[in-house]
């Protein structure tokens, strides 16, 4: 098949056609796809932030068709449109049996680009090639556990569908699922790509009355008006922590860090009111460290940290769900697609995300 292939840390992506994939085992499906968007995880590997497993296929916001499935799979059958998500939840190991399914022991592909038995279904010349960030949506074909392909309906735009997979999936989950924003509390979102884009949305529809967002790139915080930000501002220019407890009175009731800085952490945490909640969803280098003074954070104002990963999500339950939202009305897919490019135009599509052009890249396979 053809492939866009990570050969080598901070170099250009080779789009190569002689990758070989293996046909689904028992309980797998391949998928054909579509169309995959280009995220800031992927361009972490690219430049070596993450440092991954050599040769990579990347990508893993993903939606396409079903080619084949593999024995015992009942949910989908070839022909279905599906979207893919990274961590499919196996519904049976101690974290799903406790209702944290985005932490699956199925999602430490993510981290390893392999499945959990070592294996990873691609290679070239006889040499093994990784499945980036559980995916390896840079492929024409994927293998995947059948919970992570899920079905969507035969008329879903699958150029559309796909930004569901990873950043609306996430940042929408952050505020559901993570946080449980309800109606009435007020929100910071620090870093306006896909992922911070999302959450501002998701705060939109869960009522939040005040939703304030922080970017140094004037065109997103812009953007984000449109989504549902009520106030913007320029951290360049403005303490966000300091702005924010002028805004809300007593600082912010959560406050997401979209970027994955340690800095910007810490400012999220400070934001927050007493009591309130700092979510940190952004992956950033692993260097960076977020300080804290727990008499302070903890003891003296009870206020709370919290990760997210993917959006805390059930991936098979949130995508019918985001879905649905976004044939309602209430979420906007179609906006947070700011470019479209074919596969060999993925190493232009990296470009667009160092420099912070547009919110997301659709690249078509």
């Amino acid at each position: 098949m053809r492939a866009a292939l990570l050969t080598a840390v901070k170099e250009p992506l080779e789009v190569v056609d002689d990758v070989e994939i293996e046909p689904p085992r028992a309980g797998e499906v391949l998928v054909r796809v579509s169309h995959c968007g280009v995220c800031h995880s992927d361009l972490s590997n690219v430049d070596g932030t993450f440092p991954p497993p050599l040769p990579l296929v990347l990508g893993h916001e993903a939606a396409g068709t079903v080619e084949e499935i593999g024995p015992g799979v009942t949910t989908v059958k070839p022909g279905d449109r599906v979207v893919l998500t990274p961590a499919p939840p196996c519904g049976h190991c101690p974290f799903c049996l406790r209702g944290q399914f985005s932490i699956c022991v199925n999602s430490t592909a993510v981290f390893t680009s392999m499945f959990n038995d070592g294996s990873t279904r691609l290679s070239r010349g006889g040499a093994t090639v990784f499945r980036g960030l559980g995916v390896g949506g840079f492929g024409e074909l994927v293998v995947t556990q059948e919970s992570g392909a899920i079905k969507i309906d035969d008329d879903t735009p699958l150029d559309v569908a796909c930004v569901i997979g990873c950043a609306v999936q996430t940042g929408v989950g952050a505020v559901f699922n993570t946080a449980k924003v309800e109606p009435g509390d007020t929100v910071l979102v620090i870093g306006l790509g896909g992922v911070g884009i999302s959450i501002v949305q998701g705060a939109r529809i869960a009522g939040a009355t005040r939703i304030i967002v922080s970017d140094p790139v004037s065109e997103r915080r812009d953007s984000a008006a449109r989504f549902g930000a009520t106030d913007a501002i320029d951290p360049t220019n403005d303490d966000v922590v300091a702005r924010t407890h002028e805004l809300t009175g007593i600082g912010a009731d959560f406050a997401f860090e979209a970027v994955g800085r340690g800095a910007l952490g810490q400012a999220a945490i400070w934001a927050t009111r007493p009591g309130g909640t700092a979510v940190l969803v952004g992956a950033g280098p692993l260097e960076e460290a977020v300080s804290i003074d727990p008499a302070v954070v903890f003891m003296a104002s009870e206020r709370r940290i919290v990760g997210s990963f993917l959006g805390s999500s059930n991936s098979p339950r949130e995508i019918p769900r985001l879905l649905a939202l976004w044939r309602a009305g209430l979420l906007d897919l179609e906006g947070m697609i700011t470019k479209r490019r074919p596969i060999t135009e993925v190493n232009a599509a990296f470009d667009d995300l160092r420099a912070a052009r547009g919110l997301r890249t659709v690249l078509e396979l």
